[in-house]
């Protein structure tokens, strides 16, 4: 009889990735490979890499070795954004077998006819003007909300980014496929999907493998909203110069879109925005923020911000601080800016000491918890729908509100993976809510 071979993943990075390791999973699935926990043994493991943080390679390895401790005659393979960029750093750490590059990574299987390992990685990169074709995926791993990927790559030339290196040219999975997937979606009992890509609000651009849109972000996201079965969709960060009025307008009386958007700011001063060469002035950004607060005055706004960029001094760090200090938003996603390889910022003057960076990104993120207790307290006495999650987390259940509160009960299986209408009533010592089930 034919052992069942045993296949493990473990992701790094967005929710981007995680929609796409779950399609790879399921290749593997097709192929006889049984999918196991990656805390378990398997032979052969897949790390899906992350290039956006300055510890990449430094979690890959942390991963790697972890996998080894389970068995250290495993397979190991890396793909994802960082094994685009850096295959061959990748391929040099101890105990890696394979690493494949953007365009490889959903025919994984192609490559595992011997699972001996190897004394040195082998690499099987593309160069990314090859990655002009487009993969459809989602997730399902998490029974109460997947993933679904509808874009991937981007055409911008922010100074800081690697994405394009790693994932490409913009382009869009067909209208007709995103429905199919999304069909399929809700047919698996799960209530929520998340709209996730690189520029997710480019959408249209290359659905045929050509340039120009043949649909809209907002025509994209109207047939969505037609599809029965989905109780619940939520779109994921989406640039600002491209969130419209009608795309905000739509969602505040759609049917199944919730009042949630994240929307990346990067800078709260101009000059540092030309210096990342993003495509909008902050004044775009107040305008966005009002325009939602407008008509939906209990919208949850989620906004990303870069500290330390090259150039920014205290002023123009302090600029930033006061603008999102007087912004009407509820919770902030800093990142600290690092260097990063073939990028222009890189080369650029007025570097930012790290110990100064560090402080910035303590103040923000100081900021960011006075805000989301803000708009939680702002919520108390409202009532909303909940979906509960599938966990018992030490005796407690957790759900997210449609407009991202996060809710906590005391533990019971039957509120697993539903909706409820909720009443929210106080804010707990570790910053969630509690309510009463209506």
């Amino acid at each position: 009889m034919i052992e069942t071979k045993k296949v493990a993943f473990y992701t790094l990075g967005c929710k981007l990735n995680f929609s796409e390791t779950s399609t790879i999973s399921r290749s593997f699935l097709g192929e006889g490979f049984e999918r196991v926990d990656f805390e378990d043994v398997a032979d052969v493991y897949v790390i899906n890499t992350c290039s956006v943080t300055d510890n990449a390679d430094k979690q890959f390895k942390q991963v790697v070795k972890k996998a080894l401790q389970k068995n250290d005659k495993a397979f190991i393979a890396a793909v994802g954004c960082y094994a685009q960029l850096k295959p061959e750093e990748l391929a040099a750490v101890d105990g890696v077998d394979l690493v494949l590059g953007a365009t490889e990574k959903f025919k994984i299987t192609d490559y595992l006819n011997d699972l001996t390992k190897n004394d040195q990685g082998e690499v099987h990169s593309c160069e990314i003007e090859d990655a002009d074709f487009y993969v459809g995926s989602y997730s399902i791993g998490d029974r109460t909300r997947a993933f679904l990927k509808v874009q991937d790559g981007c055409d911008y030339k922010c100074t800081y980014c690697t994405i394009p290196l790693a994932r490409g040219i913009s382009r869009s999975d067909t209208l007709e496929n995103v429905l199919h997937n999304a069909a399929e979606i809700s047919k698996k009992d799960i209530k929520e999907i998340v709209l996730t890509g690189v520029n997710i609000g480019d959408y249209g651009k290359g659905e045929f493998g050509n340039k120009k849109h043949e649909h809209t972000f907002l025509e994209l996201v109207q047939a969505l909203d037609k599809v029965e079965g989905i109780e619940r969709l939520r779109i994921s960060s989406i640039e600002p110069n491209l969130l419209k009025n009608e795309t905000i307008d739509f969602v505040s009386k759609s049917r199944t879109f919730v009042p949630h958007f994240h929307i990346p700011l990067q800078s709260g001063n101009n000059d540092i925005l030309k210096l990342m060469k993003r495509r909008y002035m902050r004044e775009l950004y107040v305008d966005r923020v009002k325009r939602i607060r407008e008509v939906m005055p209990h919208a949850c706004i989620g906004v990303d911000v870069i500290v330390g960029f090259p150039g920014e001094t205290d002023e123009r760090f302090l600029e930033t601080y006061h603008f999102l200090n007087d912004l009407d938003i509820s919770y902030l996603h800093v990142f600290t800016y690092s260097e990063r390889d073939n990028t222009e910022a890189a080369e650029m003057d007025g570097v930012v000491p790290k110990n100064v960076r560090s402080k910035r990104s303590k103040m923000l993120r100081g900021l960011s918890v006075k805000k989301r207790r803000a708009f939680y307290e702002s919520q108390i006495g409202t009532e909303r729908t909940v979906l509960f999650e599938t966990e018992n987390k030490e005796g407690y259940i957790y759900g997210f509100t449609e407009n991202y509160v996060k809710i906590k009960a005391p533990w019971n299986p039957e509120l697993a993976n539903t909706l409820h209408s909720i009443k929210l009533t106080s804010i707990d010592e570790d910053g969630t809510v509690r309510g009463e089930l209506l």
